[in-house]
């Protein structure tokens, strides 16, 4: 059974209340780990996760673009786990602004969230994952941050840019250390946060359109990324760091290259 190796291991997902998080959550529960469940505004669908989910899986609350609040979740994580052995960087949010909407206000929320939001959880959870001489951090960044056309997204592809050149950088400062990092870089999926607001008509025709501009014909689910976040956790992908993995079905339409 491949990911076998993940039971009783303890993963800290931020963002993990809603969409892909969510749904990561159950898969590494599905596999035997310990899961550290990160919300903020999210309540009501955090506590619902952990009681579905039973034993072995607690949430904490925290905003991961203070660093603050970040230090004290990874303190509680580690009084209740006694470790963190995985990290999935994937709290984030979506803004529509236009290169020339650009505001200091919306763009420092974007940048703190995505971004910061991915560097304080790292450089928290860096000093047990040192003395355990393991670890692997896995930043969920966007295909819109390798150059996936799509109208109002520079500033949010700028911020998952970002988390791909950081879990490829501290890959090469931390392979001494035996701890991996990775990003994964997914393309439309089908979550509330890309259906919230649409009617039954404008989804179908926006996953109509996303089919029609990949190879494979798809709309992603949050279980597609959940699982290949699973697998980069385990050591079924110990030779595997400083990686960015695009799962979006083949999608033609990018800025930069086709398919």
């Amino acid at each position: 059974m491949l990911c076998k190796d993940l039971a009783d291991k303890c993963v800290l997902i931020t963002g993990g209340s809603r969409g892909i998080g969510r749904e990561t959550a159950r898969q590494f529960h599905e596999l035997g780990s310990k899961v550290a469940i990160n919300y903020n505004n999210a309540a009501a669908q955090a506590k619902e996760l952990k009681d579905e989910l039973g034993s072995g899986a607690e949430i904490f609350k925290a905003d991961v673009s203070r660093r603050d609040e970040v230090n004290a979740l990874v303190g509680q994580v580690l009084d209740k786990f006694g470790r963190i052995d995985v990290l999935v960087n994937n709290a984030g949010i979506v803004d529509g602004m236009r290169f020339d909407e650009f505001t200091e206000s919306k763009f420092e929320k974007l940048w703190g969230i995505n971004f910061m939001g991915t560097i304080y959880p790292t450089l928290e959870v860096l000093k047990g994952m040192k003395a355990q001489k393991a670890g692997s951090i896995i930043n969920i960044s966007s295909n819109l941050g390798i150059g996936g056309a799509s109208n109002g997204a520079t500033y949010y592809g700028v911020t998952k840019t970002a988390v791909v050149t950081l879990a490829k950088r501290i890959a090469y400062e931390l392979g001494d250390y035996g701890i991996r990092a990775n990003a994964i870089a997914p393309g439309w999926i089908r979550t509330d946060m890309t259906t919230l607001g649409r009617t039954k008509s404008e989804l179908e025709k926006s996953e109509a359109s996303i089919k029609s501009k990949n190879a494979l014909h798809m709309v992603g689910e949050p279980v597609h990324i959940a699982k290949l976040a699973c697998f980069l956790a385990s050591d079924d992908a110990a030779l595997i760091t400083g990686q960015l993995i695009v799962a979006d079905g083949g999608r033609f339409d990018y800025l930069s290259h086709a398919l």
